[in-house]
C-alpha cells in the first residue's frame, strides 16, 4: 500500500491551527449535559448515554425537536465569528455520525436536517479563510466502545443484584466494554474472532457519499475516515479500510488531506511507511493529560515538551503528523467525561470542584433543565461516581500556589483542596505555561493541532478553547509568539535533571536503580551499588536516575522510578530544608534561579533599602522622642555617637551640643 508520485500531490505546507466542534452532531453528554439532565433519575428503558440510545429512548419525533434545537445554538455563526477574530483558528475539525449520511435503527427520522447545518457551517467557514477537516467520529456499532463513537457498547444493567440492598438503578459499562464495528470482540482473549466486512463496507459507502456531497465545497480540507479505533482493532485490517477510503478519495476530491488515526498506537514501527509516496496523506495522534497520575506542574510541563520527541520520529518515519485533540486538563474531574452518571474505575485521582451547574445554552424549554438544586445524585449508577449535587457539578480542579515559593520542590499539589482560595489560586499561570508548552511541542515540531474542545456545557476552560483565549491561557492572533517559540527551552536544554527524592525509603532507590541497571545490562554498576547507603546511595541515584531519564524521556521515560525520581533544575537537590522563594509565576522564578547575577543585584538592593529605612526611622524617633533620645545618649553602645564632636550629627540626632550636655552634669546643689 504505497504510492507512485502524483500530479495531484499538494504540500503540507501551512499548519493546522484550530479546535474541534465536538459535541454538536455526535453527543457527548459530558461537553452538553443540558441535553441528558433528563435522564436523571431513570431505569433501563428511560436512560440515554449517548446519540444512539438518544434517539432510541426519545423516539424519531421528540429526538429531532430536541437535536434541532441543539443544532441551531450549539454552533453558530456568530461563535464562528469569535473565534475567527481571534486569530488563533485557521481551521476547525468537524465530528459527524455516519448515522447522518446512511441513517439506520432509531436514526431514522431522529437526525432529520442535520446536514443542513453542516452546509450552513461549511459556507460560515468558506467566508472567513477557515478550512474544515470532516471527521466522521461516529460508525456503525462503535470502533471503540466509548460514547463518542455514537454507541458505548458493551453495557449491562445490575440492578437486581443490588435490589436487597438499596433500591436503585445500577450498570456497568468500562469493565465490559467491546467496539463492534469491524467484528466481534472476544474479551477473553482480547481479540477479534471474526471480521464484519458488512460494517466495513458500510463505512466505506459513507465515505464515497460524503466526498460525493462535499467535492466541490471550497471549506473542506479533507477527510478522516474513522475517529479514534481503540487499539485492539486489528490493524491488517484497518490498514486495508484506510487503503480503500484514501482511493475513494484521491479518485474524486484529489486535492483533500486524508487524515487517519493511529488507533492508540503512535509507533513507528507499526505506521512507518505506510503509503508511503501518497499525497494528502497525514496521521492523527490523541495526547491527553487528563488521565495521567496526579503531577506537579514541572510534571505535566516536562511531560509536554516530550511529546516533542515521538512527534518528531513520526514525521521522520511516516510523514505529517497532528494532534487531533489534546486539552489542558490535567484530571479527571470533568463531569460524566467518562460517561453518563459513569467513571472509569479509579477515576478521579484527587477530590473534585463543583461549580454551580450551567443554566441550558438552548434555552428553558430543554427537558431536565435547570437542575433541580433539591436532589442529591441521582441514578442511574455506573461503576464510578459523577454527577450533580444539589446543583452543583463537578468541574476540574484549582492549581494553587506552592507556600514555599517553590514550584520544583513544592508539594502542596498533593494535599491542596480542589478548589483553591482566590488569593492562593495559581490555575491560570499554570495552564497559561502548559498551554505554550504544548504549543510548542504539538505546531513546532508537527503539522499542527485541534484542540478539544471549541466550547463546554460547564464552565470548563481547560477543555474549552474560547474560554481559554478569552482567559490569555492561550495567546490570541499568531501563535508562533515569542512566550509559545521559547516554552520548551529550559526542558530541551536539559536544565530539568531527574534526581532521587531525598524522601524516598533506602529500598526503594535500590529498587529503582536495579530497574535501571537491568534495562541497561549493567550488572558492574549494580554491584558497585549494592552495598551503598545514606547519601552514597542517593547520590549514586542521583547519576544513574538522570542518565536513564534524559537518555529514554523522549521515548515517553518519565520521571517516576516508583516514586524515588523528582524533578528539579540543574543541581538543585529537593531536601526538608529547601530555601524559601517568592515568585509571581513560574517564569518569575525560574529567571530568578537561573540568573545568580540577578539575584545578587535584588539582594544587595534590598539590604541596603533597608538600612536606609531603618536610619531614616532612627533618626526621626531621635528627634521626636525626648524619652527615646535620652536612652540612646546613656546606652554604652551608642556611647560614641553621643560623645561625637560632630555638630552636623548632633544636630542631626537632636543630641545636646558640647556646652549644653556639660551643663546638664552640673549638680548646683553642691
Amino acid at each position: 500500500m504505497t504510492c507512485t508520485a502524483d500530479e495531484h500531490s499538494t504540500p503540507f505546507n501551512n499548519q493546522i491551527r484550530g479546535t474541534n466542534l465536538g459535541g454538536w452532531m455526535v453527543l457527548e453528554p459530558w461537553i452538553t449535559p443540558s441535553m441528558f439532565y433528563q435522564f436523571l433519575g431513570g431505569n433501563e428503558t428511560t436512560t440515554a448515554f449517548d446519540s444512539y440510545t438518544f434517539c432510541k429512548v426519545l423516539g424519531p419525533e421528540e429526538g429531532n425537536k430536541q437535536l434541532r434545537r441543539h443544532w441551531e445554538t450549539w454552533v453558530t455563526e456568530d461563535i464562528i465569528e469569535e473565534m475567527y477574530q481571534t486569530g488563533a483558528v485557521n481551521s476547525l475539525r468537524l465530528p459527524v455520525g455516519d448515522f447522518m449520511y446512511k441513517p439506520y435503527g432509531p436514526y431514522h427520522g431522529c437526525v432529520d436536517g442535520a446536514l443542513e447545518y453542516v452546509d450552513k457551517l461549511l459556507d460560515w467557514c468558506y467566508s472567513r479563510g477557515i478550512t474544515v477537516l470532516i471527521d466522521i467520529h461516529a460508525l456503525k456499532d462503535s470502533q471503540n466502545g466509548f460514547d463518542n463513537s455514537g454507541q458505548g457498547m458493551g453495557l449491562e444493567w445490575t440492578s437486581a443484584i443490588n435490589s436487597d440492598i438499596a433500591n436503585i438503578v445500577t450498570f456497568q459499562h468500562w469493565p465490559i466494554r467491546s467496539a463492534e464495528w469491524i467484528g466481534t470482540f472476544d474479551s477473553k482473549t482480547v481479540s477479534y474472532s471474526s471480521i464484519n466486512y458488512d460494517n466495513i463496507q458500510h463505512a466505506l459507502d459513507v465515505i464515497d457519499i460524503i466526498v460525493d456531497m462535499y467535492q466541490g465545497h471550497p471549506a473542506v480540507l479533507g477527510l478522516e475516515p474513522v475517529n479514534e479505533p481503540w487499539q485492539y482493532t486489528p490493524i491488517k485490517e484497518l490498514k486495508r479500510f484506510y487503503w480503500e477510503g484514501y482511493l475513494i478519495v484521491k479518485r474524486k476530491a484529489p486535492f483533500w488531506k486524508y487524515i487517519m488515526h493511529d488507533s492508540f498506537r503512535l509507533d513507528p514501527n507499526i505506521w512507518g511507511g505506510f503509503m508511503a509516496g501518497c499525497p494528502e496523506r497525514a496521521l492523527d495522534t490523541h495526547i491527553y493529560q487528563a488521565w495521567r497520575a496526579p503531577d506537579s506542574r514541572i510534571g505535566f510541563y516536562q511531560d509536554a515538551c516530550n511529546q516533542k520527541g515521538i512527534i518528531a520520529t513520526m514525521e521522520r518515519e511516516f510523514g505529517p503528523t497532528i494532534v487531533g485533540e489534546w486539552s489542558l486538563a490535567t484530571d479527571n474531574c470533568a463531569m460524566w467525561l467518562n460517561g453518563f452518571n459513569d467513571n472509569l474505575p479509579g477515576f478521579p485521582m484527587l477530590p473534585c470542584k463543583y461549580i454551580p451547574c450551567s443554566a441550558p445554552y438552548m434555552g428553558t424549554d430543554q427537558p431536565g433543565t435547570p437542575v433541580d438544586p433539591t436532589k442529591p445524585i441521582q441514578g442511574p449508577f455506573g461503576t464510578g461516581m459523577s454527577g450533580p449535587i444539589y446543583g452543583y457539578c463537578p468541574v476540574g480542579r484549582d492549581w494553587l500556589k506552592e507556600s514555599s515559593g517553590n514550584p520544583i520542590t513544592g508539594r502542596d499539589w498533593v494535599r491542596a483542596p480542589p478548589d483553591a482560595p482566590p488569593k492562593y489560586d495559581d490555575t491560570l499561570n499554570v495552564m497559561r505555561n502548559l498551554a505554550h508548552k504544548k504549543i510548542n511541542a504539538f505546531s513546532g515540531i508537527g503539522h499542527g493541532f485541534y484542540f478539544w474542545n471549541f466550547r463546554t456545557d460547564l464552565y470548563e476552560p481547560k477543555w474549552s478553547y474560547m474560554l481559554a483565549l478569552e482567559l490569555g491561557m492561550i495567546p490570541k492572533g499568531n501563535l508562533n509568539d515569542e512566550a509559545v517559540i521559547s516554552a520548551c527551552d529550559r526542558e530541551d536544554s536539559s536544565e530539568i535533571r531527574c534526581k532521587a527524592n531525598r524522601r524516598a525509603p533506602e529500598e526503594n532507590v535500590r529498587n529503582a536503580l536495579n530497574y535501571i541497571y537491568g534495562v541497561e545490562d549493567l550488572e558492574d554498576k549494580a554491584n558497585e551499588t549494592a552495598t551503598l547507603t545514606g547519601d552514597a546511595l542517593y547520590e549514586a541515584a542521583d547519576e544513574a536516575i538522570d542518565d536513564f531519564w534524559q537518555t529514554h524521556r523522549h521515548e515517553g521515560a518519565t520521571c517516576d522510578f516508583g516514586g524515588v525520581g523528582i524533578l528539579t533544575v540543574k543541581d538543585v537537590v529537593p531536601t526538608d530544608d529547601d530555601e524559601a522563594w517568592t515568585f509571581g509565576d513560574d517564569d518569575e522564578y525560574f529567571g530568578k534561579e537561573l540568573n545568580p547575577v540577578f539575584t545578587w543585584l535584588m539582594v544587595v538592593g534590598v539590604a541596603l533599602a533597608t538600612f536606609v529605612l531603618t536610619l531614616g526611622c532612627f533618626v526621626v524617633t531621635m528627634r521626636r522622642s525626648k524619652t527615646f533620645n535620652k536612652a540612646v545618649r546613656e546606652a554604652a553602645v551608642f556611647r560614641p555617637i553621643a560623645k561625637s564632636k560632630s555638630q552636623v550629627l548632633r544636630k542631626s540626632l537632636c543630641l545636646p551640643l558640647d556646652e549644653y550636655e556639660e551643663l546638664a552634669n552640673v549638680n548646683f546643689n553642691e
